[in-house]
């Protein structure tokens, strides 16, 4: 896979700067046939100034190299998106936990976070809402509790279909503030794709950045492709939805 997005990129970038170089050469060609005419039919007693000849010539020198540049930063980009590509095809078919805002419920298993509050925390609450930032499920968990199992259902327990949902972490001081919660989740690679050049790893449908990954391990035996995921850098900033 790697190979043929590497191909596919380098021959749009070949396509591109051939032809910008196509160009070039005919424009130059055409220029030194313009300047040969006009030489050969100057009048002797009155010569064409050189001057602006050399300007122009000067000026296509600095276009063919700008093009020939080009040419060598697509090769590179090229390289750096095949790269990329084949170092994320090691992360397939692994666990990883990763930091993020949204987690992915298949239908089926449990989704579990682990979280961290920046501060005492005196009133802890788990929040969870839907694509549509409906609220679902809430509870409140104590103060020293570390991880969270959502089991998929809503406060009637009805399991809710598979899909995208928030697990917000939401703390309280004893003054009533907020407090900053980092989330994170643990979730069985199925997967990779790029979007306009960059490279995320599939976990479920979410499609997890490679700078969020914080730990990789070998799948367990009760790993899927959609066990997965939700995080937040600071909720406190998240707003959430109710």
């Amino acid at each position: 896979m790697a190979s043929d997005v590497t191909i596919s990129n380098a021959l749009n970038f070949a396509e591109n700067t051939a032809n910008s170089s196509a160009t070039l050469s005919q424009d130059f060609d055409d220029f030194l046939v313009l300047l040969t005419t006009q030489l050969q039919n100057q009048d002797p007693l009155d010569p064409a100034d050189s001057s602006e000849f050399t300007s122009q010539l000067v000026q296509f020198a600095g276009v063919e190299q700008s093009i020939n540049t080009n040419q060598k930063l697509d090769a590179l980009v090229s390289l750096n998106i095949g790269s990329s590509f084949s170092s994320a095809l090691n992360y397939v078919g692994k666990d990883i936990s990763y930091i993020s805002a949204e987690g992915h419920f298949n239908g089926t298993n449990p989704v579990k976070i682990a979280y961290a509050i920046n501060g005492d925390s005196v009133d802890t609450t788990i929040n969870v809402f839907d694509e549509d930032g409906t609220l679902i499920f809430s509870e409140g968990v104590s103060g020293g509790a570390t991880e969270f199992t959502w089991d998929g259902k809503d406060e009637n327990g009805i399991v809710q279909p598979s899909g995208t949902y928030e697990i917000r972490v939401d703390a309280l001081d004893g003054q009533n503030a907020s407090l900053s919660v980092t989330t994170v989740v643990t979730g069985h690679v199925s997967g990779i794709e790029t979007q306009n050049g960059t490279t995320f790893l599939l976990v479920g449908s979410r499609a997890v950045s490679l700078g969020n990954i914080i730990n990789v391990v070998e799948p367990t035996t009760t790993s899927t492709a959609d066990t997965s995921t939700d995080t937040s850098d600071d909720n406190s900033d998240n707003g959430g939805t109710t």
